[in-house]
């Protein structure tokens, strides 16, 4: 890991820890739960909020008003509302999804449950994904909430991460693996 990786996970640990104690005292896990993931959604979705959080062109209080109100508006828990405020307060915010990670795992591990990734060839029906997520269940022994994403240049079949363990059953990687083995006859 590199050093402001490494810096940055150290400092979104540390506020993750707080804001999930808090939330568990309070008994608003579920709570929390979907703050996150509102916050992930927003993230994702919106290169301005990215800015942000990221650019030193903003001054602490440009960033504490416009995550403020940004979270106000997604309704927010108070507690997220106010670390987000005091995470501006400090420059903290580029912190944000390392934060987001910290907490998704912290949440995950009171739930039991273990975060697959998943890519697939082409988007995967409803079925197909409880289907997975029973099948790695049987295998891990935890409940498996699936994180998915679509890569068509798989051709297809499926590459499922889970924890330290990779399978890989795309066509692509059979392809390649052939390709080796010819390579080496030859």
């Amino acid at each position: 890991m590199s050093e402001p990786a490494s810096i940055s996970g150290g400092i979104a640990a540390r506020y993750a820890t707080a804001i999930f104690e808090l939330a568990k005292e309070g008994k608003s896990l579920k709570a929390l739960e979907s703050d996150v993931d509102a916050l992930d959604a927003a993230m994702a979705e919106s290169a301005d909020l990215r800015d942000v959080i990221s650019s030193p062109v903003f001054s602490r209080d440009q960033q504490s008003a416009a995550i403020t109100a940004v979270a106000k508006k997604m309704n927010l828990g108070t507690t997220m509302v106010n670390t987000l405020g005091l995470m501006a307060s400090k420059r903290r915010l580029f912190v944000l999804p390392h934060l987001i990670t910290a907490l998704r795992e912290r949440i995950a591990a009171e739930k039991g449950e273990v975060t697959a990734d998943v890519t697939a060839a082409k988007a995967m029906t409803k079925a197909q994904q409880d289907k997975l997520a029973k099948t790695l269940k049987a295998q891990v022994g935890k409940d498996v909430k699936i994180n998915l994403a679509v890569d068509e240049t798989l051709i297809g079949g499926l590459v499922v991460k889970v924890g330290s363990q990779m399978i890989d059953t795309s066509i692509k990687a059979k392809l390649n693996s052939l390709q080796n083995a010819m390579k080496e006859v030859g």
